[in-house]
């Protein structure tokens, strides 16, 4: 679970709540029934019941099902010469009428079938003038809630006595917006949540890219800035109604969220403390900042100095990573201190040794990426080199050439090494870059990215590189396709799958390292048990280490695979089998093949030849890294040529695949993606193409006054 915003804090304390539905949370685009929408929040309402929260649901939706369901009476009592006629608008007290019994209906069975008691209470404007009917509610509020049932309230349309009851805001309450915070203010609640069809509130239409969330609304701040769009489609007032309403009650003392009813766990969110939706609270103005960086801020600021690095001669932006590589070595000690406090952090909070080991900057680490840094200043220089020049036709040529991504988002874990050796391939590959690390690492990546950034020229400036140092960011960054040009997440599955499904930006990176090695019959043993050792011991959190061990029948029939998984067992490793290893062997049987254990266990399996290892590979694997340790050299080439995987060995550790091991000077990560970079991510595949055309006043004119000769030049004019 994500660690509690300091804004939502006020949870912990939320005994009583009023949640409030819209129409058109509660009905789909046509009007009807959105029965999955309001099965979700039935559910969370019943385990918030079970927990002994007191909860009061107030929700729209029957003038919506009511005139739904009246236009299809309509429609079936129609004779075709009624039908060619104008169809006149629905009476809306009659649709409320209408649709009030089956709403409630609908709440009734849903409720019931989670062993949950509701109630209707159906309530006008001019009732709350009455002071003994308000203490009357109270009285029977507080005697439905202490027997653990969930009352909703709607206003009662269908008798309402209001002239114009869709517009008119001149009494004690006008939609069921403002209801709810009536309710929250005379039923003494600690918090209102009203659910919207959008995620919150937006600085605009929150279709329009340049609109961002408001995660906390500020009314000094707010108020002039936002422009709303237009009301519900079915309901009354929209977003307008849903701030007039929860800014009333804020500034009363109850704190208000407004969120999205689309989402099946939002209120839970909520009330585990989440950055969820936009805050409305009286206290507002003392949390948040004017200088407060909104994520498009950081990402824009990001694009623009990494155009400015661009510009830079070569020999500049080599001098930034030379001056970086010495600011870490001269800072290492503080450094230390920052993340040796995050190992203990980890510790204390029992974290698994794998994230602990991934996590500790080992002695040597500081000047290992410095050095690594150095073998990157000294690459050929990767920006505007032509890869391709073309004569069009005469004094027409065209080349192809290297140029920047852009801005890169990074999302890791655990490594706070990995927050160097990105920002170095950023500066390298001239891109702008936005980085979030893991919470286990933030005074170790704090201090990394300050040292950094330090190191960046004013010309450039520091906000090439910026760091999100909140999780609840990150669905915000992952909307700006318009800025944000590649994202590549370093973590877990569960990370990577998030993302994946949260974006349109294109994501390059792998989800698991489910790494094989596989020993043929042929293998010499002694090489094969020096290649399987490594692979699993030599650093069992890394992605690129073995997973699952295949071996080839012959091995297991004559017992010369004994000694291996003797070797195994000695340094500490905890083997599973698969069906045919675990009865062999008498090992206990994996629970699936493809499991990543980041630590010292793996999973051994026999195959009865190649063919099989290779079949076995492609269903379990994850296209990351796989080997072979074999001395024939046709087995090996079937293995590699048919293994379709990012990297294949051929009697070599699956640990090789690293980016400062093939010499890329360091990675961004490794990618098992079919398009773009493949493999360990080096400044290479940071780059894209762009095409230059250098002419002398051609035009195409239908092609008619051009010769094309399409020829080949040298690279160099």
């Amino acid at each position: 679970m994500a660690s509690m915003d300091p804004s939502r804090a006020f949870v912990k304390n939320v005994k009583r709540l009023v949640v409030k539905v819209g129409t058109a949370v509660v009905t789909r685009g046509e009007g009807r029934i959105a029965l999955g929408r309001i099965g979700a929040l039935c559910e969370q309402l019943k385990e918030l019941n079970s927990q002994g929260f007191e909860v009061i649901l107030v929700t729209s939706g029957a003038v919506g099902l009511g005139r739904q369901r009246l236009r299809y009476r309509k429609l079936i009592n129609s004779s075709l010469a009624d039908l060619q006629k104008p169809q006149g608008e629905l009476d809306g007290k009659a649709c409320a009428a209408v649709g009030q019994s089956s709403l409630m209906a609908l709440y009734d069975t849903l409720f019931s079938q989670l062993d949950v008691t509701s109630s209707q209470l159906l309530v006008t404007d001019s009732d709350f003038r009455d002071k003994e009917f308000r203490k009357q509610l109270c009285e029977t509020v507080k005697s439905l809630l202490s027997l653990k049932v969930i009352p909703i309230f709607n206003e009662n349309d269908a008798v309402s006595t209001r002239r114009a009851p869709y517009e008119d805001s001149s009494g004690i309450f006008w939609d069921n917006d403002s209801l709810a915070g009536l309710l929250a203010l005379e039923l003494k609640a600690d918090l209102l949540i009203l659910l919207s069809d959008v995620e919150g509130l937006y600085s605009g239409p929150p279709n329009d890219p340049q609109s961002k969330l408001i995660h906390t609304y500020v009314k000094a701040k707010h108020q002039g800035e936002i422009t709303f769009g237009d009301k519900s489609r079915v309901g009354r007032g929209g977003m307008t109604a849903k701030v007039n309403a929860a800014v009333c009650a804020a500034y009363a003392g109850i704190p208000v969220i407004i969120t999205s009813g689309y989402a099946t766990d939002n209120i839970l969110k909520v009330l585990e403390g989440k950055r969820i939706g936009t805050l409305f609270h009286k206290d507002a103005h003392l949390w948040i900042s004017d200088k407060d960086v909104g994520a498009r801020d950081m990402a824009v600021a990001a694009r623009e100095c990494s155009r400015r690095l661009q510009s830079l001669q070569s020999q500049d932006r080599r001098k930034i990573l030379l001056d970086i590589a010495d600011a870490l070595e001269a800072n290492e000690g503080l450094i230390k201190v920052e993340n040796e406090a995050d190992v203990a952090a980890a510790q204390l909070a029992g974290y698994e040794k794998s994230l602990i080991s991934r996590l500790a900057l080992k002695p040597g680490k500081i000047s290992g990426l410095a050095k690594s840094i150095r073998v990157l200043a000294d690459m050929e220089e990767p920006i505007g080199h032509i890869l391709r020049r073309t004569e069009l036709a005469d004094r027409l040529i065209l080349e192809r050439t290297s140029c920047p991504l852009g801005v890169l988002l990074i999302v890791f874990e655990s490594r706070p090494d990995a927050l160097v050796q990105i920002a170095s391939l950023a500066v390298r590959s001239g891109n702008g870059l936005l980085l979030k690390g893991g919470k286990e690492a933030g005074r170790s990546n704090a201090i990394l990215h300050k040292v950094i950034t330090s190191a960046i020229p004013n010309t450039v400036g520091e906000k090439l590189i910026g760091l999100v140092t909140s999780r609840e960011e990150i669905p915000d960054l992952l909307k700006l396709d318009d800025v944000i040009d590649l994202v590549i997440p370093r973590g877990s599955n569960k990370l990577v799958s998030e993302i994946k499904e949260s974006t349109k930006i294109p994501v390059l990176g792998h989800a698991d390292g489910i790494c094989h090695v596989y020993v043929d019959k042929s293998a010499d043993m002694g090489m094969a048990k020096k290649i399987v050792l490594d692979a699993k011991i030599d650093y069992p959190a890394a992605c690129n280490a073995m997973e699952t061990l295949l071996v080839h029948n012959d091995l297991a029939s004559h017992g010369r695979l004994n000694e291996l998984i003797a070797e195994l067992q000695r340094e500490g490793v905890q083997l599973f089998g698969g069906p045919r290893a675990s009865n062999l062997l008498n090992l206990s049987e994996t629970r699936s093949f493809h499991h990543e254990y980041n630590s010292l266990a793996c999973t051994i399996e026999i195959v009865d030849d190649v063919h099989a290892a290779i079949d076995h590979i492609h269903q379990h694997g994850s296209s990351h890294t796989d080997c072979i340790v074999t001395e024939d050299q046709e087995v090996a080439k079937i293995f590699l040529r048919q293994v379709d995987s990012a990297a294949v060995f051929h009697n070599a550790s699956t640990r090789f695949c690293d980016g400062a091991r093939f010499g890329l000077g360091a990675e961004v990560g490794i990618s098992t993606s079919r398009i773009h970079a493949r493999g360990p991510v080096g400044v290479e595949g940071l780059l894209t193409t762009r095409w230059i055309l250098r002419g002398s006043g051609q035009v195409v004119d239908g092609d008619k006054g051009i010769t094309y000769t399409h020829k080949d030049l040298p690279l160099q004019a």
